[in-house]
C-alpha cells in the first residue's frame, strides 16, 4: 500500500518553468516559443530579438535555430517570423529573399539603369557566355557580363575585385557609371565575392560569409595579421579609424593572450613528459589484452 505524498494547494497552482537556452532564465510554457522544424524552445522574446537582428543585419535569408547544437538544425518558417517581427521589418526580409534569389540564379539578372528595377531573363543555352540583354520595362540593352551597354565583337572590360554592388542590385548606377573612389559604400569579399556594405566602423572588414577579414580600402587579406601592422604602412596607413592608443591596447591584448597560452604550455610540458611514459603502457596493456585470445 502506497500513500500519496502530502502536497500543498498552492504548488499545485505553479506552473512547471522552461529554461530559454539564449538567456538562460526559467518563463511559463505559455512565454516559449517552439520551432516547428527542430522544436527546439526559447523564450519568446529572445527569439524575436534574434529574428530581428538578422533580418536588419542581412546576416541570413533563410533564419536558422539559433541553438548551435541542434541536432536537426531547424529554420524558422515564414508563418513563424512573421508572428515576431514588425510589418515594416518582414518586407525587408522578403526582399533580401528575392534579391538573394536573383543573385544566385544564373538565368535572372538585374536591369543595370538606375531608374529601373526589374529582372531580367536570360537565354539558358548561353547562361556562361555574354549575351544581348533587353529590360521588358525600360528598353535598355546591356551585356549580361559587365551590365555595360552591348557591345558586339568585343571583350568585356576586366572586372576588379571592388565593383559595387549596384552592377547586380537595382534602383542603382551599373558598372559603367562606377567612380574611382575606393571608399565607396559597397565593395565584394575578395575571397567568396558576396557583396558587402560599410555604413560604419574601421576599416578591418571580415565577410559574414566566409569568415575572411581583409582591409576594406585595398581588399587585401588581414587573415594572419593579429596585430594590424597593414595599417601602419603602405596607402592604407592609418586608415584603420582607431586612435592609436586603442591600437596599442588591442596588440596588448594579442600579445597577452599569445603570451598566456605560451606560459601554460611550459608549466605544463613537465607534466606531459612525465605522464607519457605511463599513458604509452596503459596502451600496450590494452592493446595486448585484445589481442589474447583467451583471456584468463
Amino acid at each position: 500500500m502506497t500513500t500519496a505524498r502530502y502536497r500543498p494547494t498552492w504548488d499545485l497552482a505553479l506552473d512547471p518553468l522552461v529554461s530559454c537556452k539564449l538567456c538562460l532564465g526559467e518563463f511559463p510554457l505559455e512565454q516559449m516559443t517552439t520551432i516547428t522544424q527542430c522544436q527546439c524552445v526559447f523564450c519568446t522574446l529572445c527569439l524575436k530579438q534574434y529574428v530581428e537582428l538578422l533580418i536588419k543585419e542581412g546576416l541570413e535569408t533563410a533564419i536558422s535555430c539559433p541553438d548551435s547544437a541542434c541536432p536537426k538544425r531547424g529554420h524558422l518558417l515564414e508563418n513563424e517570423i512573421e508572428c515576431m517581427v514588425a510589418s515594416e521589418v518582414l518586407q525587408r526580409h522578403k526582399k533580401l529573399q528575392f534579391e538573394r534569389e536573383v543573385l544566385l540564379d544564373p538565368c535572372l539578372t538585374w536591369c543595370p539603369s538606375s531608374s529601373c528595377q526589374a529582372v531580367c531573363q536570360l537565354k539558358e543555352t548561353e547562361v556562361a557566355l555574354p549575351q544581348l540583354v533587353q529590360c521588358a520595362v525600360c528598353t535598355l540593352e546591356f551585356c549580361s557580363a559587365c551590365k555595360a551597354n552591348w557591345h558586339p565583337e568585343q571583350a568585356c572590360p576586366p572586372l576588379e575585385n571592388n565593383l559595387p554592388i549596384t552592377a547586380f542590385l537595382p534602383g542603382e548606377t551599373s558598372s559603367f557609371y562606377k567612380s574611382d573612389d575606393d571608399d565607396g559604400p559597397i565593395k565584394r569579399c575578395p575571397k567568396c565575392k558576396v557583396y558587402i556594405e560599410r555604413d560604419e566602423g574601421c576599416a578591418q572588414m571580415m565577410c559574414k560569409n566566409c569568415k575572411h577579414a581583409f582591409c576594406w580600402y585595398c581588399l587585401e587579406s588581414l587573415d594572419d595579421d593579429f596585430l594590424l601592422i597593414h595599417f601602419d604602412k603602405g596607402p592604407c596607413r592609418n586608415k584603420l579609424g582607431h586612435s592609436r592608443s586603442s591600437v596599442i591596447w588591442h596588440r596588448t591584448q594579442v600579445v597577452g593572450i599569445f603570451a598566456g597560452f605560451g606560459l601554460l604550455l611550459l608549466v605544463a610540458s613537465p607534466f606531459l613528459l612525465l605522464a607519457t611514459p605511463f599513458i604509452l603502457c596503459c596502451k600496450c596493456k590494452c592493446s595486448k589484452g585484445d589481442d589474447d585470445p583467451f583471456p584468463t
